[in-house]
């Protein structure tokens, strides 16, 4: 088995990047022989790496994957001209990342001439308003690049059930379309103890644009007048740290909110979302929410935004497991106190489906003919 991703985890730590990484390593677990074809991510000289049972190939070197927020079209398009040395790789199956578009017409071409099918997995699907409001004018030619290339594989395994729903309305796209979502591994996450601090609201992610921290940042700034001791800690780095800082500051909220940068294991995230009394997730993107459904494992409501790209939301029972809300500090503002207030912890079970081994066993059978 042969998978295609510009990104890979741990090097990204973002919710593709770690479908990937945890649904892989089980593959090759179950006795497939699986390689992965990146850009070059890991130190050394290396062209080739082994890692939890899996190969890692570098196509090309690492090239900057954004510029400000957003991603750059050049790395997208040097990738996708990478991705023609499949040419000379063996493969039975063949399942690129649609993110950034291009790889997929190279896997399409080296497919065709191979006599193989071309796999895609989509994690989130754009509608040409989107893409605009993203881009501007480019969005145009970018909501036409993903519409044609929704039309190239064989077969496209959905992560989430919002992007299946989103590719048959949105790009036509509804036959052999599989779902297969991310999911999380519960006996780790049990053998986890709490982080030993005082913390009530915690955000993990990447710092952009999209994710809305300054939201959650102004959300705090309210809080701080009824709860005066309000603590808490964003993890993740990005474009966007050293402005998000700087609002801190500027709110004089120092003692309230602590950047904690990336953190080296995912056993330190989840003892702060053990800890944690309410996740806070402002995206309004999510192709699934990865992180909203590991604090959901760890026994934490969550707090998600009401936006038509956001898939997190579907995670969530209002009242019950965690809040929608509006992309509005206020509004975030009130969830949080609802839930840091509560003299008892909700108890919040998350339902077997989202386990990686099943999830790992699903995503084999798209690959049986």
């Amino acid at each position: 088995m042969v998978f295609v991703s510009d990104a890979i985890y741990p090097y990204m730590k973002g919710g593709k990047e770690k479908r990937l990484h945890e649904i892989t390593k089980r593959l090759a677990a179950m006795g497939h022989d699986v390689h992965i074809y990146t850009m070059h991510w890991w130190p050394g000289s290396d062209r080739a790496s082994f890692q939890d049972g899996v190969y890692l190939h570098a196509l090309c070197k690492r090239y900057e994957m954004y510029h400000g927020d957003r991603r750059t079209i050049r790395e997208g398009f040097l990738f996708g001209l990478a991705c023609f040395k499949l040419l000379r790789v063996r493969f039975d199956v063949l399942d690129v990342d649609h993110m950034p578009f291009f790889p997929i017409f190279s896997a399409w071409v080296v497919c065709l001439l191979r006599g193989r099918k071309l796999y895609a997995t989509w994690h989130e699907a754009l509608s040409h308003k989107e893409w605009v409001d993203y881009m501007g004018v480019a969005g145009v030619v970018a909501a036409l690049i993903e519409h044609l290339s929704t039309r190239l594989p064989y077969c496209i395994t959905a992560a989430s059930l919002h992007t299946k729903n989103l590719l048959a309305t949105t790009h036509g796209r509804a036959k052999r379309v599989e779902l297969v979502a991310s999911g999380i591994d519960t006996s780790a996450l049990h053998m986890v103890q709490p982080a030993p601090i005082q913390l009530d609201v915690l955000y993990a992610g990447r710092l952009v644009k999209d994710k809305n921290v300054d939201k959650l940042i102004l959300a705090i700034a309210r809080l701080t007048k009824t709860h005066p001791e309000i603590r808490c800690a964003i993890i993740g780095g990005g474009i966007e740290k050293k402005r998000l800082q700087q609002q801190v500051a500027r709110l004089n909220l120092q003692k309230n909110i602590t950047f904690l940068g990336v953190l080296p294991k995912e056993a330190d995230v989840y003892a702060y979302m053990k800890a944690a009394k309410v996740f806070c997730s402002p995206s309004v993107r999510e192709g699934f929410g990865i992180t909203s459904l590991e604090a959901l494992g760890c026994g934490t409501p969550v707090i998600t935004i009401d936006s038509p790209a956001n898939a997190a939301q579907h995670l969530i029972e209002d009242g019950q497991n965690g809040s929608i809300v509006a992309l509005d500090p206020t509004a975030l503002a009130d969830a949080i106190s609802h839930w840091i207030s509560l003299d008892q912890p909700p108890s919040i079970n998350t339902q077997t489906e989202y386990e990686w081994r099943h999830l790992a066993q699903k995503q084999a059978e798209v690959y049986t003919p």
